[in-house]
Order: structure tokens, then sequence, then C-alpha cells
């Protein structure tokens, strides 16, 4: 039971095919929260079954949508429960739901709207993430920080704690993997206070669930871009047009040369300036319709509020 009675506390978990280790979690949780709720995403094995006895409220799925899907519809959860605190951890577990009082313990105490567990603030906790993991997950950061927090060390953890007002601010669109990237990118595009916290993963646990690292970069990789592009629409179009217009300038500038001196015109040349120049064009003005159609947007939205 929770503690901080005055104080609601979800513990919210994403499950697919967890039937072994669920009804473990979900009994371990209960010791910090009001209430667990199980999201069960097209499970074929007992998941619904073994949560539910395990005393979960379990939202069920009859297919397999995605962890994008599932994380939404937990916050969603959440918000109808009225919850002031939602916990989201992993259902296979390697997440240590005895950690659930630290990871809140900001919220609680110095009033940040989301927490991060972070496998790589302790350094015993640092060297127990394999090698490859380890890798992917700081790469996947590092482009993570460009567009969010500059500090954050893990951005693909799955244990995190959200206040009231995270909840009501951070609406999420992905079906994927790349949500986790999607919370931090809109909780920093409403300047919401976030702070991580040392948390520990078991990485002894066999079967747990996995996805190809490509496949969930490339992702990450594209949820990072098209969000920057949408709010900084000036930036990221407007800066390299203005630059292949500087190349473009710089082969009609030799050409010209060439002709003052030679007498021959080169086509190639031409050809190539007038080629970056158009990409050139075309990368300005998309930038400046991007930006029109997000500031009439925003001001409509602005308007009907």
């Amino acid at each position: 039971m929770n503690a901080n009675r005055d104080c609601k506390i979800l513990v919210c978990i994403p499950a697919f095919n967890e039937a072994r280790a669920i009804a473990e979690i979900v009994k371990r949780s209960r010791k910090y929260a009001d209430d667990i709720i199980v999201y069960d995403d097209g499970s074929t094995d007992n998941t619904y079954e073994a949560a539910t006895a395990a005393g979960a409220i379990v939202i069920r799925n009859p297919e397999n949508k995605g962890y994008g899907v599932a994380i939404r519809s937990l916050f969603q959860a959440a918000k109808e429960q009225d919850a002031d605190i939602m916990v989201t951890l992993d259902s296979d577990g390697q997440h240590d739901p005895d950690q659930i009082p630290q990871l809140i313990e900001p919220v609680l105490k110095q009033r940040f709207d989301m927490v991060i567990g972070s496998r790589f603030l302790n350094s015993n906790d640092k060297d127990k993430v394999p090698r490859y993991r380890s890798f992917g997950i700081k790469t996947i950061t590092k482009l993570t920080q460009a567009a969010s927090y500059a500090g954050i060390t893990d951005s693909q953890s799955g244990f995190r704690a959200y206040n009231r007002n995270a909840l009501s601010k951070i609406n999420l669109f992905e079906d994927g993997m790349a949500v986790s990237i999607e919370i931090l990118l809109r909780a920093k595009e409403k300047n919401l206070l976030t702070t991580e916290v040392p948390i520990t993963i078991n990485y002894a646990i066999k079967d747990t669930s996995t996805h190809n690292p490509i496949s969930h970069g490339i992702g990450v990789l594209y949820s990072v871009l098209q969000f920057v592009s949408l709010r900084h629409p000036l930036a990221f179009y407007g800066l390299p047009g203005i630059a292949l217009l500087g190349v473009a300038a710089f082969f009609l500038r030799n050409v010209l040369h060439l002709f003052s001196t030679t007498g021959y015109v080169s086509t190639n040349m031409i050809l190539i300036s007038v080629g970056i120049a158009v990409v050139g064009v075309v990368l300005l003005a998309t930038a400046a319709i991007v930006y029109t159609l997000i500031a009439l947007l925003k001001g409509k939205i602005k308007n009907s509020g």
C-alpha cells in the first residue's frame, strides 16, 4: 500500500507474453502503489490471467500494437484514474520494483515533473550493461540530447515516474519503441523539470523481450529528426538551404573565373551549380512554408483556447 496516503500512485506496466514474470512484479509493486495497471498488448500466453490473479487492473488489447501504443494507453489510464504519480516499469523482471521509492522521491520532495531511472549514473550499475547495449543506448542518447535534455544519460530507460503536470502535458503519437524518445522531446517542449536517479538492471534474466537494434535505432533517429524539423523548421531546413546556396555560388564563381581566363564554358560545373542551387531554394521554401503553417496552427490553437 502507498505510504503517501495523500498522494495517489499508480504503477503501470506494459506487457507482451510475460506470464512468467508479471505476477511477481505486480505483487512486489503493490507495496508502493495504490493500484497496478497492466497493459496486455495482445499476449498469446497467460499474461492476462497471471496479472489479474496477482491483483492488477488489466487493459487487454487483442492484437499486438506496439510499445508506444501501450505507453500511450497507460498515460490515458493514469489520467482517468486521477493519479498524482504514474510509475512505468518493464514487465520482464529486469527492473527492480523495490527501487520505486527512490524513483518517486524527487517528484514528491523536489517537485520534478519526470524522473528517469538511469543505469549509467553509478559505476557498478554501468559496468553490468553489456557492451553492445551500452554502445547503442549511448548513441541514441547522444542524438536525443541534441533535441531535448543535454544532461540525460539513459534515454531508453522504461523505468520512469511522472507527476500530474507531466501526465496532463505530454501527448504522444508514436506506436513503437521510439515513444521513449518522444516523451523526452515532448517534455522538453513543455519545459517540464526532469532529473535522473540511479537504478540497477538485472541482465541475468533469460528470454527477455528484444528488438532489432538496427531498426530500433533507425526508428529513434527518424523520431528525433521529425520532431526537430517541426519544432525548428528554419534551422532544420533553412540552414542547409543557405549552405547549399553558398556551395552553388562557389561553383558558379569557378565557372565565371574559368570563362574569364580561358574562354571555356564548363557545362558540367554549371549544371552542378544550378542543381545545388535548386535544392537550396527548395529547402528555404520548405522552411518558410513549414514555419508559417506551424505559426498559423499555434495561433489557431491559442485563439480557440
